[in-house]
């Protein structure tokens, strides 16, 4: 297997977990969405990006936007669907920082 490719990432999320408040903690079942499907999300559904506009600010290929972007999908379906947690954290991302002036 290939290693992954640097993703490129403009958010830093910090650290964000959501949680269900109607199911009590210790009966809780999470998902992790990683810090690239977490940027994938947000570039194409809040800054209305389409995948050749994130592939290239991510400097990766569109193919792969388009399976990180059916992955966050499939997991933030999960968690809605089935009562679940959602953790962002990890992936292999560098954060770029953009300047303020």
């Amino acid at each position: 297997m290939r290693p992954k490719k640097i993703r490129w990432v403009t958010c830093e999320p910090g650290e964000r977990c959501f949680r269900p408040q109607c199911k009590p903690e210790k009966e809780l079942q999470g998902v992790v969405l990683n810090l690239d499907e977490f940027e994938v999300l947000r570039l194409s559904h809040l800054a209305g990006y389409d995948q050749a506009m994130i592939a290239k600010q991510m400097r990766i290929h569109q193919s792969t936007i388009s399976r990180i972007l059916n992955s966050a999908h499939k997991k933030v379906t999960d968690a809605l669907v089935n009562i679940k947690a959602i953790k962002i954290e990890g992936g292999c991302c560098q954060i770029v920082r953009k300047d303020k002036k």
